[in-house]
Protein backbone atom coordinates (compact mmCIF):
# COMPACT_ATOMS: atom_id res chain seq x y z
CA UNK A 1 0.00 0.00 0.00
CA UNK A 2 1.35 3.74 0.03
CA UNK A 3 0.64 7.23 1.17
CA UNK A 4 -1.90 7.16 3.70
CA UNK A 5 -3.21 3.59 2.94
CA UNK A 6 0.75 2.52 3.56
CA UNK A 7 2.45 4.78 6.07
CA UNK A 8 2.34 2.76 9.60
CA UNK A 9 0.70 5.82 10.67
CA UNK A 10 -2.77 5.34 9.92
CA UNK A 11 -2.80 2.31 12.08
CA UNK A 12 -6.90 2.77 12.30
CA UNK A 13 -6.93 2.93 8.62
CA UNK A 14 -5.51 -0.41 8.55
CA UNK A 15 -8.12 -2.00 11.10
CA UNK A 16 -10.64 -0.57 8.62
CA UNK A 17 -9.66 -2.37 5.85
CA UNK A 18 -9.18 -5.58 7.56
CA UNK A 19 -12.30 -5.42 8.97
CA UNK A 20 -13.83 -4.54 5.78
CA UNK A 21 -12.14 -6.60 3.46
CA UNK A 22 -12.37 -4.25 0.60
CA UNK A 23 -8.91 -4.46 -0.85
CA UNK A 24 -8.07 -8.14 -0.53
CA UNK A 25 -9.07 -8.85 -3.28
CA UNK A 26 -7.76 -5.57 -4.87
CA UNK A 27 -4.40 -5.89 -4.50
CA UNK A 28 -3.29 -9.33 -5.77
CA UNK A 29 0.77 -10.51 -5.07
CA UNK A 30 3.18 -8.41 -7.16
CA UNK A 31 4.47 -9.76 -10.22
CA UNK A 32 8.01 -9.53 -11.64
CA UNK A 33 8.84 -5.68 -13.37
CA UNK A 34 8.68 -5.71 -16.66
CA UNK A 35 11.97 -5.28 -18.47
CA UNK A 36 11.36 -2.84 -21.25
CA UNK A 37 9.40 0.27 -19.11
CA UNK A 38 11.24 3.37 -19.82
CA UNK A 39 14.08 4.21 -17.29
CA UNK A 40 12.69 7.59 -16.87
CA UNK A 41 9.83 10.28 -18.31
CA UNK A 42 11.66 14.20 -18.45
CA UNK A 43 8.70 16.93 -17.90
CA UNK A 44 9.94 19.93 -20.18
CA UNK A 45 8.37 23.12 -20.96
CA UNK A 46 7.72 23.95 -24.52
CA UNK A 47 7.29 27.99 -23.40
CA UNK A 48 10.80 27.71 -21.44
CA UNK A 49 13.70 30.33 -22.98
CA UNK A 50 17.08 28.91 -22.95
CA UNK A 51 19.23 29.69 -19.57
CA UNK A 52 20.61 33.00 -18.91
CA UNK A 53 24.24 33.20 -18.80
CA UNK A 54 25.19 34.58 -15.35
CA UNK A 55 28.62 35.80 -13.74
CA UNK A 56 29.02 35.63 -10.27
CA UNK A 57 32.42 36.22 -8.83
CA UNK A 58 33.40 36.11 -5.37
CA UNK A 59 31.59 38.48 -3.01
CA UNK A 60 33.32 42.12 -1.85
CA UNK A 61 34.57 42.08 1.74
CA UNK A 62 34.66 45.49 3.35
CA UNK A 63 37.97 45.06 5.43
CA UNK A 64 38.17 44.34 8.97
CA UNK A 65 35.94 42.05 9.35
CA UNK A 66 35.40 39.45 11.87
CA UNK A 67 35.64 35.44 11.52
CA UNK A 68 31.96 35.02 12.12
CA UNK A 69 30.73 38.55 9.51
CA UNK A 70 33.01 36.34 6.96
CA UNK A 71 31.46 33.01 8.27
CA UNK A 72 28.20 34.50 7.48
CA UNK A 73 29.28 36.23 4.09
CA UNK A 74 29.86 33.03 3.14
CA UNK A 75 26.97 31.48 4.31
CA UNK A 76 24.90 34.22 1.97
CA UNK A 77 27.06 33.59 -1.02
CA UNK A 78 27.14 30.09 -1.50
CA UNK A 79 23.49 30.39 -0.40
CA UNK A 80 22.29 32.59 -3.27
CA UNK A 81 24.42 30.65 -5.85
CA UNK A 82 22.59 27.45 -4.80
CA UNK A 83 19.19 29.15 -4.94
CA UNK A 84 19.89 30.98 -8.67
CA UNK A 85 21.44 27.74 -10.03
CA UNK A 86 18.87 25.47 -8.83
CA UNK A 87 16.15 27.33 -10.06
CA UNK A 88 16.49 26.25 -13.84
CA UNK A 89 16.65 30.13 -14.63
CA UNK A 90 20.97 30.54 -14.91
CA UNK A 91 24.03 28.92 -16.23
CA UNK A 92 26.48 30.40 -13.29
CA UNK A 93 29.93 30.91 -13.25
CA UNK A 94 31.45 31.51 -10.45
CA UNK A 95 34.87 32.45 -9.00
CA UNK A 96 36.81 29.38 -10.19
CA UNK A 97 35.51 29.50 -13.63
CA UNK A 98 36.20 33.13 -13.76
CA UNK A 99 39.28 33.37 -12.53
CA UNK A 100 41.12 32.86 -15.90
CA UNK A 101 40.04 36.52 -16.19
CA UNK A 102 42.21 39.33 -15.35
CA UNK A 103 40.08 42.11 -14.45
CA UNK A 104 40.86 45.35 -14.55
CA UNK A 105 38.92 47.41 -12.49
CA UNK A 106 37.31 49.42 -15.79
CA UNK A 107 33.78 48.68 -15.62
CA UNK A 108 33.67 48.66 -19.65
CA UNK A 109 36.52 46.37 -20.33
CA UNK A 110 35.46 44.06 -17.71
CA UNK A 111 32.19 43.80 -18.97
CA UNK A 112 33.98 42.45 -22.18
CA UNK A 113 35.91 40.32 -20.48
CA UNK A 114 32.94 38.34 -18.56
CA UNK A 115 31.16 38.90 -21.92
CA UNK A 116 34.28 36.86 -23.75
CA UNK A 117 32.88 33.90 -21.66
CA UNK A 118 29.96 33.81 -22.98
CA UNK A 119 27.72 35.78 -20.20
CA UNK A 120 24.89 38.30 -20.29
CA UNK A 121 24.28 39.39 -17.03
CA UNK A 122 26.53 40.19 -14.09
CA UNK A 123 25.78 39.60 -10.15
CA UNK A 124 27.99 41.42 -7.56
CA UNK A 125 27.54 41.39 -3.71
CA UNK A 126 29.39 43.24 -1.53
CA UNK A 127 29.32 42.88 2.02
CA UNK A 128 29.95 44.93 5.21
CA UNK A 129 28.58 45.66 9.07
CA UNK A 130 26.98 48.47 10.31
CA UNK A 131 27.12 48.06 14.31
CA UNK A 132 26.59 44.27 14.63
CA UNK A 133 24.27 43.96 11.77
CA UNK A 134 25.47 42.40 8.57
CA UNK A 135 25.02 44.65 5.54
CA UNK A 136 24.95 43.26 2.20
CA UNK A 137 24.44 45.07 -1.78
CA UNK A 138 23.50 42.85 -4.36
CA UNK A 139 23.68 44.32 -7.94
CA UNK A 140 22.65 42.64 -11.53
CA UNK A 141 23.87 44.29 -14.23
CA UNK A 142 23.06 43.55 -17.70
CA UNK A 143 27.21 43.30 -19.53
CA UNK A 144 26.07 44.74 -23.40
CA UNK A 145 25.49 48.42 -22.91
CA UNK A 146 26.52 48.09 -19.48
CA UNK A 147 22.62 48.50 -18.54
CA UNK A 148 21.86 48.14 -14.50
CA UNK A 149 18.94 45.61 -14.09
CA UNK A 150 18.33 45.17 -10.22
CA UNK A 151 19.88 46.28 -7.11
CA UNK A 152 18.85 45.17 -3.34
CA UNK A 153 20.40 46.21 0.21
CA UNK A 154 19.71 44.23 3.32
CA UNK A 155 20.37 44.43 7.00
CA UNK A 156 20.27 42.27 9.56
CA UNK A 157 21.38 39.88 12.28
CA UNK A 158 24.89 36.89 11.27
CA UNK A 159 21.84 34.31 11.93
CA UNK A 160 19.79 35.55 9.10
CA UNK A 161 22.36 35.14 6.31
CA UNK A 162 20.75 32.51 4.95
CA UNK A 163 17.28 33.90 5.09
CA UNK A 164 18.63 37.36 3.44
CA UNK A 165 20.26 35.11 0.57
CA UNK A 166 16.79 33.64 0.07
CA UNK A 167 14.97 36.69 -0.22
CA UNK A 168 17.37 37.82 -3.18
CA UNK A 169 17.46 34.99 -4.96
CA UNK A 170 13.41 35.26 -4.97
CA UNK A 171 14.07 39.06 -6.25
CA UNK A 172 16.04 38.09 -8.67
CA UNK A 173 14.12 35.38 -9.97
CA UNK A 174 10.96 37.56 -10.10
CA UNK A 175 12.73 40.23 -12.21
CA UNK A 176 13.57 37.62 -14.62
CA UNK A 177 10.54 35.96 -15.21
CA UNK A 178 7.82 38.11 -13.28
CA UNK A 179 6.99 34.79 -11.39
CA UNK A 180 8.56 34.26 -7.44
CA UNK A 181 11.18 31.93 -6.80
CA UNK A 182 11.12 28.80 -4.41
CA UNK A 183 13.83 30.39 -2.18
CA UNK A 184 11.72 30.81 0.81
CA UNK A 185 8.99 28.06 -0.25
CA UNK A 186 8.76 25.64 2.99
CA UNK A 187 8.13 21.71 3.17
CA UNK A 188 5.92 19.95 5.65
CA UNK A 189 6.65 16.57 6.65
CA UNK A 190 5.92 14.07 9.29
CA UNK A 191 9.16 12.54 10.88
CA UNK A 192 9.55 9.78 13.89
CA UNK A 193 13.19 11.36 14.55
CA UNK A 194 11.95 11.95 17.96
CA UNK A 195 10.88 8.27 19.33
CA UNK A 196 10.09 4.92 17.50
CA UNK A 197 6.43 5.67 18.34
CA UNK A 198 5.60 8.50 17.79
CA UNK A 199 5.30 10.65 14.37
CA UNK A 200 5.59 14.67 14.79
CA UNK A 201 5.11 17.10 12.33
CA UNK A 202 8.05 18.93 10.90
CA UNK A 203 8.52 22.03 8.56
CA UNK A 204 12.05 22.82 6.73
CA UNK A 205 13.23 25.73 4.24
CA UNK A 206 12.59 24.20 0.24
CA UNK A 207 16.60 22.64 0.20
CA UNK A 208 16.57 21.04 3.25
CA UNK A 209 17.71 23.38 5.48
CA UNK A 210 16.27 24.61 9.23
CA UNK A 211 14.58 21.41 10.05
CA UNK A 212 12.27 22.12 12.86
CA UNK A 213 9.24 20.57 14.49
CA UNK A 214 5.89 22.05 14.74
CA UNK A 215 4.34 19.24 16.97
CA UNK A 216 5.27 17.75 20.20
CA UNK A 217 2.08 15.34 20.55
CA UNK A 218 4.39 12.32 21.61
CA UNK A 219 1.49 10.04 19.50
CA UNK A 220 1.11 9.69 15.81
CA UNK A 221 0.77 12.88 13.67
CA UNK A 222 1.04 12.80 9.78
CA UNK A 223 -0.17 14.31 6.54
CA UNK A 224 0.63 18.00 6.47
CA UNK A 225 -0.99 20.66 4.24
CA UNK A 226 -0.62 23.68 3.70
CA UNK A 227 -3.41 26.50 4.09
CA UNK A 228 -3.66 29.00 0.91
CA UNK A 229 -1.44 31.77 2.92
CA UNK A 230 0.76 29.42 4.17
CA UNK A 231 0.51 30.46 7.96
CA UNK A 232 -1.01 27.43 9.07
CA UNK A 233 -1.18 23.05 8.66
CA UNK A 234 -4.00 20.87 8.88
CA UNK A 235 -2.78 17.46 9.76
CA UNK A 236 -3.70 14.31 10.93
CA UNK A 237 -2.95 13.52 14.68
CA UNK A 238 -4.05 10.21 17.06
CA UNK A 239 -3.84 13.38 20.07
CA UNK A 240 -7.69 12.04 21.54
CA UNK A 241 -6.81 8.73 20.69
CA UNK A 242 -8.34 8.47 17.39
CA UNK A 243 -7.14 9.85 13.92
CA UNK A 244 -8.31 13.47 13.71
CA UNK A 245 -7.54 16.69 12.02
CA UNK A 246 -6.01 19.57 13.87
CA UNK A 247 -4.06 22.46 12.72
CA UNK A 248 -1.06 24.51 13.87
CA UNK A 249 -0.14 28.09 13.03
CA UNK A 250 3.37 28.62 12.09
CA UNK A 251 4.35 31.82 13.28
CA UNK A 252 2.61 31.11 16.87
CA UNK A 253 2.78 26.94 16.95
CA UNK A 254 -0.55 27.61 18.28
CA UNK A 255 -2.58 24.14 17.82
CA UNK A 256 -6.34 23.35 17.79
CA UNK A 257 -8.41 20.46 16.97
CA UNK A 258 -10.56 20.75 13.68
CA UNK A 259 -12.29 17.52 13.47
CA UNK A 260 -11.82 14.69 15.87
CA UNK A 261 -15.82 13.56 16.19
CA UNK A 262 -15.22 9.70 13.94
CA UNK A 263 -12.78 6.80 14.78
CA UNK A 264 -11.27 8.06 11.14
CA UNK A 265 -10.88 11.62 10.37
CA UNK A 266 -7.28 11.54 7.88
CA UNK A 267 -6.40 13.31 5.02
CA UNK A 268 -6.83 17.05 4.96
CA UNK A 269 -6.62 19.11 1.87
CA UNK A 270 -7.33 22.93 2.09
CA UNK A 271 -9.70 24.70 -0.87
CA UNK A 272 -7.56 27.45 -2.56
CA UNK A 273 -9.37 30.58 -0.79
CA UNK A 274 -8.61 28.66 2.68
CA UNK A 275 -12.10 28.50 3.84
CA UNK A 276 -12.58 24.97 4.12
CA UNK A 277 -11.06 21.56 3.98
CA UNK A 278 -11.70 18.08 2.08
CA UNK A 279 -11.21 14.95 4.45
CA UNK A 280 -11.55 11.40 4.47
CA UNK A 281 -13.73 10.14 7.04
CA UNK A 282 -15.19 6.60 8.18
CA UNK A 283 -18.64 6.56 8.18
CA UNK A 284 -19.28 3.07 9.18
CA UNK A 285 -17.62 -0.39 9.33
CA UNK A 286 -14.65 -0.92 6.89
CA UNK A 287 -15.78 2.73 4.97
CA UNK A 288 -14.81 6.14 4.69
CA UNK A 289 -16.18 8.31 2.35
CA UNK A 290 -14.81 12.34 1.36
CA UNK A 291 -16.50 15.20 3.05
CA UNK A 292 -15.71 18.87 2.98
CA UNK A 293 -15.92 20.72 6.24
CA UNK A 294 -15.55 24.57 6.80
CA UNK A 295 -12.14 25.62 8.16
CA UNK A 296 -13.51 25.56 12.00
CA UNK A 297 -14.91 22.11 11.72
CA UNK A 298 -18.43 23.53 11.06
CA UNK A 299 -20.61 22.83 8.28
CA UNK A 300 -19.75 19.00 7.75
CA UNK A 301 -20.95 17.65 4.11
CA UNK A 302 -20.13 14.23 2.58
CA UNK A 303 -19.49 14.49 -1.25
CA UNK A 304 -18.96 11.04 -1.88
CA UNK A 305 -21.03 7.54 -1.15
CA UNK A 306 -19.87 4.28 -2.14
CA UNK A 307 -19.02 0.77 -1.24
CA UNK A 308 -15.51 1.16 -1.55
CA UNK A 309 -12.32 2.91 0.34
CA UNK A 310 -12.52 6.68 -1.17
CA UNK A 311 -9.64 8.77 0.53
CA UNK A 312 -6.84 11.30 0.15
CA UNK A 313 -8.70 13.92 -1.54
CA UNK A 314 -6.63 16.88 -3.19
CA UNK A 315 -8.19 20.00 -3.98
CA UNK A 316 -7.35 21.55 -7.58
CA UNK A 317 -5.81 24.77 -8.14
CA UNK A 318 -9.08 26.41 -8.92
CA UNK A 319 -11.43 25.22 -6.64
CA UNK A 320 -13.59 23.76 -8.63
CA UNK A 321 -12.78 19.78 -8.55
CA UNK A 322 -11.10 17.31 -6.08
CA UNK A 323 -9.01 14.43 -6.98
CA UNK A 324 -9.11 11.51 -4.46
CA UNK A 325 -8.51 7.76 -4.34
CA UNK A 326 -11.08 5.26 -4.35
CA UNK A 327 -11.63 1.14 -4.88
CA UNK A 328 -14.86 1.34 -5.94
CA UNK A 329 -13.92 -0.01 -9.21
CA UNK A 330 -11.79 -3.34 -7.24
CA UNK A 331 -8.07 -1.36 -6.94
CA UNK A 332 -7.24 1.38 -5.61
CA UNK A 333 -7.70 4.10 -8.33
CA UNK A 334 -7.90 8.18 -8.94
CA UNK A 335 -10.94 9.73 -9.25
CA UNK A 336 -11.93 13.65 -10.33
CA UNK A 337 -15.40 15.25 -9.05
CA UNK A 338 -16.53 18.65 -9.15
CA UNK A 339 -16.58 20.50 -4.85
CA UNK A 340 -20.59 18.68 -4.67
CA UNK A 341 -19.85 15.62 -5.90
CA UNK A 342 -21.00 15.72 -9.82
CA UNK A 343 -19.05 14.70 -12.66
CA UNK A 344 -17.12 11.88 -11.12
CA UNK A 345 -14.51 10.06 -13.59
CA UNK A 346 -11.82 8.04 -13.48
CA UNK A 347 -8.79 9.61 -14.46
CA UNK A 348 -6.12 6.33 -14.03
CA UNK A 349 -6.46 3.47 -16.04
CA UNK A 350 -2.28 2.27 -16.07
CA UNK A 351 -1.33 0.32 -12.88
CA UNK A 352 -2.38 -2.33 -10.49
CA UNK A 353 -2.70 0.51 -7.55
CA UNK A 354 -2.53 4.74 -7.90
CA UNK A 355 -2.69 6.52 -4.81
CA UNK A 356 -2.00 10.20 -3.01
CA UNK A 357 -3.00 12.07 -5.94
CA UNK A 358 -1.19 16.05 -6.28
CA UNK A 359 -2.25 19.03 -8.59
CA UNK A 360 0.15 20.90 -10.71
CA UNK A 361 0.09 24.49 -10.57
CA UNK A 362 -2.06 24.60 -13.83
CA UNK A 363 -4.62 22.06 -12.66
CA UNK A 364 -3.73 20.13 -15.46
CA UNK A 365 -1.54 17.30 -14.40
CA UNK A 366 -1.88 14.74 -11.61
CA UNK A 367 1.40 13.32 -9.91
CA UNK A 368 0.64 10.02 -7.96
CA UNK A 369 2.26 7.22 -6.81
CA UNK A 370 1.48 4.32 -9.41
CA UNK A 371 2.19 0.31 -8.92
CA UNK A 372 3.22 -1.09 -11.95
CA UNK A 373 4.86 -4.17 -10.83
CA UNK A 374 6.72 -4.62 -7.51
CA UNK A 375 6.74 -1.28 -6.59
CA UNK A 376 5.76 1.95 -6.02
CA UNK A 377 6.74 4.58 -8.93
CA UNK A 378 5.85 8.04 -9.58
CA UNK A 379 3.63 9.09 -12.56
CA UNK A 380 2.22 12.16 -13.73
CA UNK A 381 -1.26 11.71 -15.69
CA UNK A 382 -2.44 14.25 -18.22
CA UNK A 383 -6.01 15.36 -17.31
CA UNK A 384 -6.77 15.97 -20.80
CA UNK A 385 -5.46 12.79 -22.52
CA UNK A 386 -5.45 10.39 -19.62
CA UNK A 387 -2.08 9.28 -20.70
CA UNK A 388 0.14 8.81 -17.53
CA UNK A 389 4.02 8.57 -17.62
CA UNK A 390 5.96 6.89 -14.94
CA UNK A 391 8.91 8.87 -13.45
CA UNK A 392 11.19 5.76 -13.20
CA UNK A 393 13.31 6.41 -10.08
CA UNK A 394 15.95 4.04 -8.21
CA UNK A 395 15.76 0.75 -5.78
CA UNK A 396 13.06 1.42 -3.49
CA UNK A 397 8.99 3.08 -3.72
CA UNK A 398 8.49 5.95 -4.12
CA UNK A 399 5.49 7.66 -2.58
CA UNK A 400 3.63 10.74 -1.28
CA UNK A 401 4.42 13.40 -4.10
CA UNK A 402 3.85 17.08 -4.11
CA UNK A 403 4.54 19.65 -6.66
CA UNK A 404 6.43 22.82 -6.13
CA UNK A 405 4.30 25.75 -6.30
CA UNK A 406 6.43 26.78 -10.21
CA UNK A 407 5.41 23.10 -11.40
CA UNK A 408 9.23 22.88 -12.02
CA UNK A 409 9.92 19.90 -8.87
CA UNK A 410 8.41 17.44 -6.91
CA UNK A 411 9.24 16.30 -3.34
CA UNK A 412 8.41 12.69 -2.37
CA UNK A 413 9.19 10.26 -0.30
CA UNK A 414 11.40 7.27 -1.06
CA UNK A 415 12.43 4.08 0.64
CA UNK A 416 15.79 3.76 -1.04
CA UNK A 417 18.40 3.07 1.07
CA UNK A 418 16.44 1.30 3.68
CA UNK A 419 14.66 3.92 5.48
CA UNK A 420 12.50 6.60 4.43
CA UNK A 421 13.61 10.06 3.56
CA UNK A 422 12.75 13.21 1.12
CA UNK A 423 13.96 13.97 -1.71
CA UNK A 424 13.37 16.84 -4.61
CA UNK A 425 13.15 15.75 -8.40
CA UNK A 426 13.68 18.59 -10.86
CA UNK A 427 11.34 17.49 -13.81
CA UNK A 428 13.52 19.33 -16.67
CA UNK A 429 16.57 17.86 -15.95
CA UNK A 430 16.45 15.06 -14.11
CA UNK A 431 18.35 15.83 -10.83
CA UNK A 432 17.33 14.87 -7.71
CA UNK A 433 18.40 16.15 -4.04
CA UNK A 434 17.80 14.39 -0.33
CA UNK A 435 16.80 16.40 1.99
CA UNK A 436 16.61 14.39 4.73
CA UNK A 437 18.55 11.97 6.65
CA UNK A 438 17.31 11.65 10.15
CA UNK A 439 15.09 9.01 11.28
CA UNK A 440 11.96 8.13 8.78
CA UNK A 441 10.24 11.45 6.55
CA UNK A 442 7.29 10.91 4.95
CA UNK A 443 4.24 12.56 3.54
CA UNK A 444 5.96 16.12 2.00
CA UNK A 445 3.68 19.42 1.43
CA UNK A 446 5.26 21.95 -0.47
CA UNK A 447 4.02 25.51 0.53
CA UNK A 448 2.90 28.07 -2.04
CA UNK A 449 5.23 31.23 -3.14
CA UNK A 450 5.89 33.30 -0.30
CA UNK A 451 4.57 36.87 -1.78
Amino acid sequence: MTHQFRSAAVVALAITLALSGSYAAAAPAPEPRPQDEPDIFLVLDPNQRAQFRLAYPASTLAPGLGAEVRDAAREFEETLRTDLEGSGIFLMQGPQQLEVLTLTGDQATDAELYMSLGNELLLETDVSTEGNRLVVEGRVTQLEGRRFVLGKRYRGSLAVARRMAHTFADEIIRHFTARPGLSLTSIAFSSDRDGANRQEIYVMDYDGWNQRPLTAHQTLSFSPDWSPSNDYLAYVSYLDGDPGIYSVEIKSGNKKPIITSSTLDISPSFSPDGRSIAISRSVGRGNSEIFVIDRDGGNLKQLTRSSGIDTNPAWSPDGKEIAFTSSRGGSPQIYVMSVDGSNLRRVTFEGDYNDGAAWDPKGTRLVHATRRGNRFDLAITDLVTLESKTLKRSDGSHESPSFSPDGRKIVYASTRGGSTQIYVLDLAGGAETQLTRTGNNRSPSWSGFVQ
